[in-house]
């Protein structure tokens, strides 16, 4: 089981950027297949971008270009740079595994992208 807790949300403009992270528990992290979530109000969760062990990335077709995840397995980390961001954008972002695993949710942290 990995615990996660995910930072770096807040109110941004459009155009702006952010970087979130997400410090995970447990010592296989490096492992792990993680990802990105986000969730907005009425809609369901979907994957945004997701990282290996080895440093290989996928992106969700919404963001690409414009999202970048990286990781650093030492520290048992995984971030997100969001780059050029959107209204659309504005939800609750969480990682996981991927695919996810329901015991492993944690809090989220939110973005809104807004004037």
């Amino acid at each position: 089981q990995v615990q996660v807790v995910e930072s770096g949300g807040g109110l941004v403009q459009p155009g702006g950027s952010l970087r979130l992270s997400c410090v995970a528990s447990g010592s296989i992290f490096g492992f792990y297949v993680m990802g990105w979530y986000r969730q907005a109000p009425g809609k369901q969760r979907e994957l945004v971008a997701a990282i290996t062990g080895g440093g290989s990335t996928d992106y969700g077709d919404s963001v690409k270009g414009r999202f970048t995840i990286s990781r650093d397995n030492a520290r048992n980390t995984v971030y997100l740079q969001m780059n050029s961001l959107k209204p659309e954008d504005t939800a609750v972002y969480y990682c996981n595994r991927r695919p996810p695993r329901e015991d492993s949710w944690g809090q989220g942290t939110q973005v809104t992208v807004s004037s």
